[in-house]
């Protein structure tokens, strides 16, 4: 299955869907170190302030000036890659 987006009631916080069991729910923010590797990645993107994890999708906020074109494109390589969607 190919990662979804879907739009929130937060404009500044995205939906990805990848299909399979994420683990979780887990919440990591930017700042602070975690031994969670998709986590870490998600969060190296410039512009990710934190991420929810659970059930089968992942949920990325971002800084109110960050924009999601760079944002969503990375971030679903990242996904496809990790979930193998």
């Amino acid at each position: 299955m190919a990662v979804t987006i879907s739009n929130t009631p937060n404009p500044n916080a995205l939906k990805f869907t990848v299909g399979v069991d994420v683990g979780g729910p887990a919440t990591f923010v930017a700042g602070k170190e975690s031994d969670d590797a998709t986590a870490s990645a998600l969060l190296a993107i410039e512009g990710v302030t934190s991420i929810f994890m659970t059930a089968d999708f992942v949920t990325l906020s971002k800084t109110p000036a960050a924009s999601w074109d760079a944002i969503a494109p990375a971030a679903t390589t990242i996904l496809e890659e990790r979930f193998g969607a």
